[in-house]
């Protein structure tokens, strides 16, 4: 399940025990690792909105949530479940209104940064400054001005998923390191009748991930960083990746109809015609083998997927061991009860929810100690890939304010259809919150 974007920082991170503390001196310890209420407390409902609304992690969620309900009786959590599309609609109008919800899903970062401009977004730092640093340095994302306003429940990371029976078919026998290694790798493929690499680009953030990767691999650390901060993509490196992307299109490398393929949910999609052998590659997140089970009748299919990073661009100043990546999390809203929402974040990242969560295909762990609980191969260097990256580029438009991160996502899709290669409508679509 695409959960847009969040960037995040997937470092399936340090290996940091995790000690829980309770959220208030009032609190007592619940066996799962995470405080609970007093038995005398006042009962509170908290509503809560978020994307799972299909299975396996609807299912999950509504256990979880039946879990925490027992070792906190005096807190009830109202499920609200929306397809994502619909609740990336709802969020805004929510919190510029009177009555938003207790809890809703959110992707950290200038996405974060501008939600708190709401006002609606409560500070949570006095809760959770005892025990979220255990996560690691991809929940810091989830901090703006030096404050906690959420906390992630799972992470993610970009990167190619293969079929390792079509690459054995065409002759493979090493994954690409550079680009022009891929582009070689994708004219043995075609030599061999078999199509390279899809992409769901009706969908339009699929495209976004070819743009950025070109941009980490051309653009030093420092530079994305300041152009992300500074909400500006004037540094040439930008217009390199636009060359380097353009001429990596012109060798024909995605399906044909490319630009009317959806990326997921649907038999026509990217993801299933990666998951029924009808293209070798696919660049996406770590959702992509749940997303492509649930189209296909191979239950073969994650033994015969691989993963490998984003090839190096020859010349280019960004560090090849880089990632792209992102996460997903919630907040609490200032209507929410204090210190009950806080309590339920923090049980969602405690290891036995997040073993959960994880096995349900959700993504990568936010507490690295359940690392375990990912039982796909390739998911599990995907892992190892983020944790040893020596750092993770959040997704660009969760990196930059919304209106600006928005803009560039569609500047991007507008690129994909026809492509030139300064990349000036790309560069020129950020600018200023």
């Amino acid at each position: 399940m695409y959960r847009k974007r969040a960037v995040f920082a997937v470092a399936v991170a340090a290996a940091t025990g995790l000690v829980l503390a309770a959220c208030s001196s009032g609190s007592s310890s619940s066996s799962n690792g995470a405080s609970s209420t007093s038995s005398g407390g006042a009962k509170v409902t908290l509503t809560w909105w978020n994307n799972a609304n299909t299975q396996p992690l609807l299912g999950v969620f509504q256990n979880i949530i039946k879990q925490f309900q027992a070792a906190h009786p005096n807190i009830t959590i109202q499920n609200v479940p929306m397809q994502n599309e619909l609740f990336k609609t709802k969020i805004t109008p929510a919190l510029r209104g009177n009555a938003p919800p207790d809890i809703f899903q959110q992707w950290g970062s200038g996405q974060q940064a501008t939600q708190v401009q709401s006002g609606k977004l409560a500070d949570i730092s006095g809760q959770v400054n005892s025990w979220i640093t255990s996560l690691g340095t991809p929940a810091t994302e989830w901090q703006t001005d030096g404050k906690w306003y959420g906390v992630p429940y799972d992470l993610h990371v970009v990167g190619f998923w293969y079929r390792k029976d079509l690459f054995q078919k065409a002759g493979i026998t090493t994954t690409p390191t550079t680009i022009p290694e891929l582009e070689a790798d994708d004219a043995a493929l075609r030599a061999h009748g078999i199509t390279p690499i899809t992409v769901g680009s009706k969908d339009g953030w699929p495209d976004a991930f070819w743009w950025e990767y070109f941009a980490v691999r051309e653009c030093s650390q420092s530079t994305i960083t300041q152009s992300m901060s500074g909400v500006s993509l004037s540094a040439p490196c930008f217009v390199k990746a636009s060359a380097d992307l353009n001429a990596f299109m012109k060798t024909n490398p995605f399906q044909t109809g490319f630009l009317g393929t959806p990326a997921q949910s649907v038999p026509n999609s990217s993801v299933a015609l990666l998951a029924n052998g009808k293209a070798a590659m696919e660049l996406q997140g770590d959702w992509d083998p749940a997303a492509g089970a649930g189209l296909t009748s191979d239950k073969n299919l994650f033994a015969k997927l691989g993963w490998f990073p984003f090839p190096s661009v020859p010349g280019g100043a960004g560090d090849p061991k880089a990632v792209l990546g992102g996460g997903d999390g919630y907040s609490c809203t200032t209507a929410a009860a204090q210190p009950a929402c806080a309590t339920f974040l923090q049980y969602l990242t405690t290891p036995a929810v997040q073993r959960q969560i994880i096995g349900a295909g959700a993504g990568l762990p936010a507490n690295p100690t359940a690392a375990d609980a990912l039982t796909v191969p390739a998911e599990k260097d995907a892992a190892a890939e983020a944790s040893g990256a020596p750092y993770v580029a959040v997704y660009f438009d969760i990196a930059l304010p919304t209106t600006p991160g928005q803009n560039l996502d569609n500047a991007v899709a507008k690129w994909f259809a026809s492509p030139e290669p300064t990349g000036s409508s790309i560069t020129s679509s950020v600018s200023g919150p």
